[in-house]
């Protein structure tokens, strides 16, 4: 086999499974992309010697006829989920020594069914970003370039820029991403990469870092639908050390990837056509509703009149949420400290020392709304218009409608430094199209729809009803088979 990183997951599986290929040659395949990749920064940390002793025991489990879904087959974790005995920093200087002495569920999860882990993905700090430009180690780079500008370094979205750009450059098969706004659908319609958020609850959350606890929720990113199906029927599951965690069985997913969408009805919101969104954003939806129509879906327009509140609600809830989260870092029991005259100085110096812009920014908009005096203002009012927006979804679905088609982005990807450098409010914008499905509980799928005229991906949103993952992955198939396929250029960030 001349390049196994250029499987897919299900190719890989296969592969293994009819011993074309060994699970240690496809680990060192993945090792050796990685160390010849650096110049994309995807990996904080990578740990090749655990994925090569993983791919052993999945090579002598393969042989015995003893294999697990998921045996032998490379993944990144995102650097939020907690790895036992490895580092595990959040993209913060103040979690940059912390080892957990614990695995985080999903990602035991996904051992358990046999994966191995090439390492930790690079992210937004705390996952708080929209572009991976706010980690202490660094932006992590696309492998995608614009057509007429070929030396910008291109952002890959975020917060889980890591890992899509991994899974785009061909560096792991798949990759955990979490998404609290949007920061797995993002940035795979970014890198022309598949990234589902699940239902609120149907992935445990223990062990992941917290942002935002009532938005946060794990899933995958991955190159096709039907790898996405693969890896989040691992990663799902009830786990009674997380009380949101929703106790339902966990369907084949894989099953549903190729299924039948005629006599689906598909619900268009007005409410997405949005000012300054682009000419080709809006050509592409159009053009995916033409190829459901095509697949024999009904399209009915629908209407969401609360979404055009959702991203100032979305950023008054979500720092509220973060500042309350954050508050444990004190360097008191693990992660940085720095020295003070006393207690109070110490935590002050700590945090002002190992916290990003960013990240001081969002605990700073979180407390004062929190605040007295602000709290009925601000972050009682936007859980009420939460309520609306939960709404008008339960009131669409409600109609007859199955899922719901949207952008996901409102631009294609941009370069680093273009975006939020004097103006966060600029970046937060990127997050229009996707706020709403976190804010409902909803899962949604970003899915590749072809190539701007400047050489980058575009992507669009299905959105589904609560645990009806099964849907989603049967449209996102039908998307996917319908939309023209997209191909790297030639590796310019490969070493060598």
């Amino acid at each position: 086999m001349s390049d196994p990183t250029h499987l897919s997951l299900a190719e890989a599986r296969d592969a293994l499974k009819s011993k074309q290929l060994s699970a240690v040659e496809l680990a060192q395949a993945h090792i050796d992309a990685i160390s010849k990749s650096r110049a994309l920064n995807c990996f904080i940390t990578e740990t090749p010697e655990f994925a090569l002793a993983q791919a052993q025991e999945s090579d002598a489990r393969i042989a015995r006829g003893d294999a697990r879904p998921l045996e032998g087959l490379p993944l990144g974790i995102k650097d939020l989920y907690c790895s036992k005995g490895v580092r595990t920093t959040a993209g913060s200087r103040i979690l940059d020594d912390f080892t957990p002495t614990y695995e985080s569920t999903v990602s035991a999860n996904l051992l358990r069914d046999g994966a191995a882990m090439l390492g930790k993905l690079n992210l937004d700090e705390f996952a708080m970003g929209s572009s991976n430009e706010t980690s202490a180690f660094g932006p992590v780079v696309s492998p995608w370039r614009r057509a007429a500008d070929p030396d910008a370094k291109i952002v890959p979205g975020g917060s889980s820029g890591g890992s899509s750009s991994a899974v785009a450059a061909r560096l792991c098969l798949g990759a955990t991403a979490t998404d609290t706004g949007g920061s797995i659908r993002q940035p795979a319609a970014f890198t022309g990469t598949v990234g589902i958020k699940p239902t609120y609850g149907r992935c445990s959350r223990w062990g992941i870092v917290a942002f935002a606890s009532s938005l946060d929720q794990a899933g995958p990113i991955t190159r096709t639908v039907r790898d996405a199906a693969i890896m989040l029927r691992s990663m799902a599951g009830h786990d009674p050390k997380d009380t949101t965690s929703v106790d339902a069985p966990v369907p084949d997913y894989e099953a549903a990837v190729g299924a039948s969408v005629k006599g689906r009805r598909i619900g268009v919101p007005k409410e997405y056509r949005i000012d300054g969104m682009s000419a080709e954003i809006a050509a592409l939806w159009d053009e995916g509703v033409a190829w459901l129509k095509d697949a024999g879906a009904e399209i009915v327009e629908i209407s969401l009149p609360h979404t055009r509140y959702a991203l100032p609600t979305y950023y008054i809830i979500a720092p509220a949420e973060a500042s309350s989260n954050l508050a444990r870092y004190d360097g008191v029991r693990y992660g940085c400290r720095e020295q003070g005259r006393d207690v109070s100085e110490m935590y002050e110096k700590t945090r002002a020392a190992g916290f990003g812009p960013e990240v001081r920014r969002r605990i700073m908009i979180g407390t004062y709304v929190l605040s007295a005096g602000y709290y009925d203002a601000y972050y009682v009012r936007a859980q009420k218009v939460r309520s609306l927006i939960k709404r008008d979804f339960d009131e669409a679905f409600a109609s007859g409608v199955d899922a719901v088609l949207t952008p996901a982005t409102p631009s294609t990807a941009f370069a680093q430094g273009e975006k939020g450098s004097a103006d966060p409010v600029e970046m937060y914008l990127n997050d229009v199209f996707t706020v709403t499905v976190n804010m409902a509980g909803l899962p949604g799928v970003a899915v590749p729809g072809g190539l701007a005229a400047n050489g980058l991906p575009l992507g669009l949103q299905l959105i589904g009803k609560a645990f009806d993952e099964e849907t989603l992955f049967s449209l996102a198939a039908a998307i996917e088979r319908a939309a023209p396929k997209i191909e790297l250029p030639q590796p310019w960030w490969r070493e060598g």
